[in-house]
């Protein structure tokens, strides 16, 4: 009797990619989802001091963010500290209309909430920042945080 033999020609089955575009659909919207894009491009430098005792801030939407420090471009603006206010440079006249422009951005029950972040450059001296907290004082903004990094104060090692 004969045997009959079966030949083998069946290789690796083919991957089946029917189902591809929906996971590169899922894994874009996740990415689109989870991603925070940056709100302001620096233009100050502001290596933050450190510190032992800090705080984390609770609701992040409620911050306004106030970056005082030297130029990131030296040779175009100088080297004296300067204010940044959004995405371009101010002074300390403008302090009042970007707080009130962050109030009218906010809804009334959460004003009151608000807090301003000052993130200074370590290396400046305290003349600009009482400056600008005089000008904070002016238009009732009392909630002031001042940023750091937490560790070990340089000063106190």
């Amino acid at each position: 009797m004969g045997r009959f033999k079966k030949e083998n020609t069946k290789g690796t089955p083919k991957i089946n990619t029917a189902s591809l575009p929906d996971i590169i659909f899922m894994l874009l919207f996740f990415f689109m989802v989870t991603t925070v894009m940056r709100e302001t491009t620096l233009f100050v430098r502001t290596s933050l001091p450190s510190a032992t005792e800090i705080q984390q801030l609770e609701r992040r939407s409620l911050v306004s963010f106030i970056y005082i420090g030297p130029p990131m471009q030296a040779q175009v603006f100088g080297t004296e500290p300067r204010i940044q206010l959004y995405d371009s440079f101010a002074g300390v006249e403008d302090i009042a209309s970007f707080i009130e422009a962050e109030r009218q951005a906010t809804q009334e029950a959460e004003r009151p909430l608000m807090t301003t972040s000052l993130k200074i450059d370590s290396d400046t001296r305290m003349g600009i920042v009482t400056d600008v907290k005089q000008e904070l004082r002016l238009v009732n903004a009392l909630r002031v945080n001042y940023s750091t990094l937490r560790g070990q104060p340089s000063g106190l090692r």
